[in-house]
């Protein structure tokens, strides 16, 4: 592919990040780059400094009878482009089909929702910061804010496509009606896959299937546990068809669910309308993403060392201090959100803002709502309240109709090993990208899941017996089951970095701790103690990135760049561990990475 090379210089003068990791100098002309021959996309002012490259070393140079195997990928959101990119990596041919006319998915926002595609609000910020959700060997510019408005994700994608030469390899407006197994695919494990666009079909022989739709496919909507919506007189829609608040300028509106998507709503919805009543059915934790000193709540959390303790701890000591953490900042019991399930027992909702809507009588909490009228709302505490308007923030569900017979969804759960691969195909040629739910960002895991995936698909690697991975997959809904509270969301849910763990076990990335600690003591500090980012699953194995270690020593500043908007004379921290944690902690590296490696992944 133009512009991959098999060896990569590691930026070295630090000084130039704009060198160092693709950018153009402040004081440079910049060059516009080609239209990514999407409709409606602005030039990108994208300059590359000469001899410098994010590409990864090529997991392995593919045999010749296997370079023109066929991938079809479905979807160009996160997951599509990434899987696009670790299929030309490995040497597989890919057509990704998407049916709309741009990339993005889920993150490109429309006025109008379309079909089959999840749609976004105006408004929309990540709640995953940058350095946590960036491709592993394609940092995202220092110069972009820690939590990116959907605006500035999308920038961030049009880089990648444009770096890794990807928009050639999509067929847009081109929608996936069917994909069966061929008559002979217990032998070849070949797939048909019609597809259509602008009315004609089209089929085609594919060797291998990624599944890059998400689970933000459909609206779910359960309007028959709300009796009497058939007669209220105001409006309803799903957060899905939610676009700003202007059209509830001055009304009363309830807004039922309280995970990410209800209370960002209920808070928007709060500077607009009259009064905003969030109705929870059973609470929840909200977190937040400024942690102590300002730094990215996730960025402070997501390490080795405090997933070491999380697994030496009991799982009630854990959520213990987590929510004396968060009741810290405000009570969740004095602010009527706090439920009976403990924190760690559910997907939290990250929001900064609620407290002070709430406190200024703004947004009001509520209990589930027991029936509606013609003019109001009853809840199940027996208060009434007139209302104009219902958002239903009730979640989606996903389904793949174009599968035939292979897969089957019920109730939002669908038998898959490490939540990719069907376990009863002949041949593994069929994986679904991006099915999770993680504690976490879900790009880095969806661009490792792809790792795998490709090397599966050319016969690299091998899964376990159709036994063995049922039993696998029995073992991991029991789990969940004894953890979290029942619910549509928590059945495909991941935590973070013990779920990467197990994926770079497969593909043979995960950083070795130990090896680290003996030979790169300072890199080993970062990597056990400071943020669990995407570049430590680029350190070693097939798809090392030899910009990896430079990428974790200069996290930090990435991270405090954007912040730095007015001169100071305090320069900030430039590590990630601060000096005195390095200390008090480096006498203990060597027990605690011993215990770590002895755990499972």
């Amino acid at each position: 592919m133009s512009g991959r090379n098999a060896s990569c210089d590691t930026p070295a003068d630090l000084s130039r990040p704009w060198e160092a990791w693709g950018r153009p100098s402040p004081t440079e002309q910049h060059r516009t780059s080609p239209r990514c021959d999407l409709p409606g996309s602005a030039p990108l002012r994208v300059c590359f400094a000469p001899g410098r490259s994010f590409a990864s070393i090529p997991a392995t140079t593919a045999p010749q009878d296997m370079a023109a195997r066929r991938v079809a990928i479905i979807g160009a959101g996160a997951s599509g482009l990434c899987a696009l990119k670790c299929c030309l990596d490995e040497g597989l041919v890919p057509t990704c089909f998407e049916r709309s006319g741009d990339i993005g998915g889920l993150w490109r926002f429309e006025e109008r929702p379309e079909e089959g595609r999840t749609s976004i609000y105006r408004s929309v910020i990540i709640n995953t910061s940058k350095e946590m959700m960036c491709f592993s060997d394609f940092p995202i510019p220092e110069d972009f804010p820690n939590y990116m408005h959907n605006s500035k994700i999308m920038e961030y994608f049009r880089m990648y496509a444009q770096r890794f030469d990807l928009l050639r390899h999509i067929r847009f407006r081109t929608s996936v009606c069917r994909v069966s197994k061929r008559p002979d695919f217990a032998a070849t494990g070949q797939w048909d896959v019609v597809t259509e666009s602008e009315g004609k079909q089209e089929a085609a022989v594919f060797d291998g299937v990624l599944v890059c739709t998400g689970h933000h496919t459909e609206a779910h909507l359960p309007l028959s546990t709300f009796p009497g919506l058939e007669k209220f007189e105001g409006w309803y829609l799903h957060s899905r068809d939610y676009k700003s608040p202007q059209s509830f300028s001055g009304k009363q509106v309830v807004v039922v669910g309280t995970g990410n998507s209800g209370i960002d709503i209920a808070v928007e919805l709060s500077h607009a309308a009259k009064q905003v009543f969030l109705s929870t059915k059973r609470g929840t934790w909200v977190l937040h993403r400024v942690a102590d000193g300002g730094y990215p709540f996730d960025l402070s959390y997501l390490s080795r060392f405090m997933q070491l303790l999380h697994s030496l701890l009991p799982q009630n000591a854990s959520s213990f201090f987590l929510e004396r953490k968060l009741n810290a900042r405000f009570d969740h019991a004095l602010y009527g959100l706090q439920p009976r399930h403990r924190i760690l027992d559910q997907h939290p909702t990250i929001n900064d803002d609620l407290p002070n809507r709430i406190i200024s009588g703004r947004v009001l909490v509520k209990p589930n709502v027991q029936e509606f009228t013609e003019t109001s709302a009853i809840f199940e505490d027996g208060t009434r309240e007139d209302i104009d308007a219902v958002v239903f923030a009730t979640g989606y569900s996903f389904s793949f109709p174009f599968l035939e017979g292979c897969v089957k969804v019920v109730e939002n759960q669908i038998p898959l090993y490490k939540f990719m691969f069907p376990p009863d195909l002949e041949k593994p040629t069929l994986a679904f990208i991006g099915l999770i739910q993680p504690l976490g960002a879900i790009m880095p895991i969806s661009e490792l899941q792809c790792r795998w995936a490709t090397r599966v698909f050319k016969g690299l690697q091998d899964l376990p017996p159709s036994a063995d991975m049922l039993a696998d997959i029995a073992q991991t809904k029991e789990k969940m089951a004894k953890r979290y509270v029942r619910s549509r969301r928590h059945t495909i849910q991941v935590d973070y970095i013990p779920y990467m763990d197990e994926l770079a076990c497969q593909v043979g990335v995960k950083p070795n701790l130990l090896t680290l600690f003996l030979t790169d003591p300072k890199l080993a500090l970062e990597v056990a103690f400071g943020p669990c980012t995407p570049y430590q699953y680029r350190l070693r194995g097939p798809g090392m990135w030899v910009g990896a270690r430079e990428a974790i020593l200069t996290q930090q500043q990435r991270v405090v760049r954007p912040l730095q908007t007015r001169a100071r004379d305090r320069p900030a921290r430039s590590s990630s561990v601060p000096h005195i944690f390095k200390v008090v902690f480096s006498i203990g590296l060597i027990v605690a990475t011993l215990v770590y490696v002895s755990l499972p992944p």
